[in-house]
């Protein structure tokens, strides 16, 4: 039986295909694809369902390589002891997390200025699969621990670039009557599409698994790389063949803008936020803190689920499936008591509840407990990514939408390296990994306590505070 989010993404893709005499593309609407200078031909199709296949795509990265699979594989006892691996691992993820901030900003920008996503995201989904492919020459010894890190650090770089870039070009392929539409069957796609990534894994690589690949040399857990690899190049490939161009030639101040003038422009963005909407930016500020410690919750599930509960490399993976599921699911009740009671409450429920579920994972060892805890936040993480998307569009001015979710992507971007700052710190001064915990739980802390500062929004809008 399918679980039901994926059912409700076949129907939506379904009925999508039938209203669209069945082309898996969209006909345009006059409108104006944000960071074009012109519009786009009458007679371009939008390749809606290409679109959503490259976020099923980057799932491979996310779920496989830097979650469940080949982290847990850099943290195991063949390249050294647990704390120190964690230790190594959460370095590097610290160092990607700073390399973004200081980019991801001006990146976005200057591709919207220049009209260049699609070969921006072109350059990075290359640098994901050439990065994840290059980690089956990571050999089990610890010789190969920092070859390891940095290449899964530096393919962490490049996804996150290249979720700025994709998350750019639904204006593109969406109209006012579509979009909420389109980008929710995107969303689901990312979910399944990391889920059937974690089943061919499971069943195709993991012992006793189906492929019949050796175990020698860790040679099964190294072939998952080039599958997470190919699982990429594949499912981008339609999006980044179809997608339209935009503009032969881009505007000549945009092509001729400095980097320093393009961080002068962020500033100048900044400022104006402080101004005239100093909510908004205390919802950004806000929003990138918890979502920091969410992708906590899933980037270091695996690595405490193996290092500090004892689950072998099977277990891991059932349970990233299991809590995928359960994400999605949570999503869909989120956004229903969403509607009901409003983003704000349901995000500080959510962040509660993590903080809850969270806690006994400091005491108690048991591979049940880490079960019932982890689907439990699980459970919680799916409501508060949800809510704080829609917390953005009540407060968004209309028209300008598009600003305000480049920053969104880009304030969370800014400040990914709080997560496994904290958990390398607290692993640092206690000793074990598993008070890595304590350290995701101060980052959802942190969290809440800002989002108690925004304004509840109403049937509508928010006052401007």
């Amino acid at each position: 039986m399918l679980p039901m989010g994926m059912v409700n993404a076949l129907r939506f893709t379904s009925a999508l295909l039938q209203s669209e005499h069945a082309t898996g593309v969209i006909s345009p609407t006059p409108a104006v694809p944000n960071g074009y200078s012109g519009a786009m031909s009458e007679q371009t199709r939008r390749p809606v369902l290409p679109w959503a296949l490259w976020d099923a795509g980057a799932a491979s990265f996310n779920a496989v390589m830097t979650t469940f699979v080949f982290t847990v594989y850099l943290t195991g006892s063949d390249f050294g002891d647990e704390t120190r691996t964690s230790l190594v691992l959460s370095a590097g993820l610290v160092c990607a997390g700073l390399v973004i901030a200081l980019t991801a900003p001006v990146i976005g920008q200057r591709a919207d200025r220049a009209g260049s996503r699609r070969s921006a995201l072109a350059l990075n989904t290359g640098g994901i699969v050439v990065c994840s492919a290059a980690c089956f020459l990571v050999a089990p010894e610890p010789g190969y621990l920092f070859l390891g890190v940095g290449l899964l650090s530096l393919g962490n770089v490049f996804s996150e670039i290249a979720t700025v870039h994709y998350n750019a070009l639904l204006p593109s392929i969406s109209t006012p009557r579509t979009l909420g539409r389109i980008s929710g069957l995107g969303w689901s796609m990312g979910y399944f599409g990391g889920i059937l990534a974690l089943l061919i894994v499971l069943l195709g690589f993991i012992t006793p698994g189906v492929l019949g690949i050796p175990e020698d040399d860790a040679l099964n857990i190294r072939a998952v790389a080039l599958f997470a690899a190919l699982w990429t190049a594949l499912l981008s490939a339609p999006l980044l063949l179809r997608f339209p161009r935009g503009p032969a030639e881009a505007p000549e101040a945009a092509r001729r803008d400095s980097l320093a003038e393009s961080y002068r422009r962020l500033w100048r963005t900044l400022r104006r936020l402080f101004r005239e909407e100093p909510a908004t930016l205390r919802f950004f500020l806000a929003s990138a803190v918890f979502r920091d410690g969410l992708a906590g919750v899933f980037t270091y599930g695996g690595v405490l689920a193996a290092g500090s509960f004892g689950f072998s490399f099977q277990q891991v993976l059932v349970f990233a499936i299991a809590g995928n599921v359960v994400a999605g699911l949570g999503a869909v009740l989120g956004g229903r008591l969403d509607d009901a009671l409003g983003p704000r409450t349901v995000i500080l429920a959510s962040l509660t509840g993590l903080l809850v579920a969270a806690a006994p994972l400091l005491v108690l060892r048991d591979p049940l407990a880490f079960w019932v805890c982890g689907l439990a936040l699980c459970a919680f993480v799916g409501p508060a990514q949800s809510a704080a998307r829609t917390y953005l569009v009540r407060i968004a001015e209309p028209g300008s939408e598009g600003e305000y979710f480049g920053l969104y992507s880009t304030t969370g971007r800014a400040v990914s390296f709080l997560a496994p700052a904290m958990f390398a710190l607290t692993v640092w001064i206690f000793g074990a990994q598993i008070w890595g915990v304590l350290g995701i739980m101060a980052v959802l802390l942190a969290g809440l306590l800002l989002t108690l500062r925004l304004p509840r929004l109403g049937a509508d809008r928010a006052d401007r505070a």
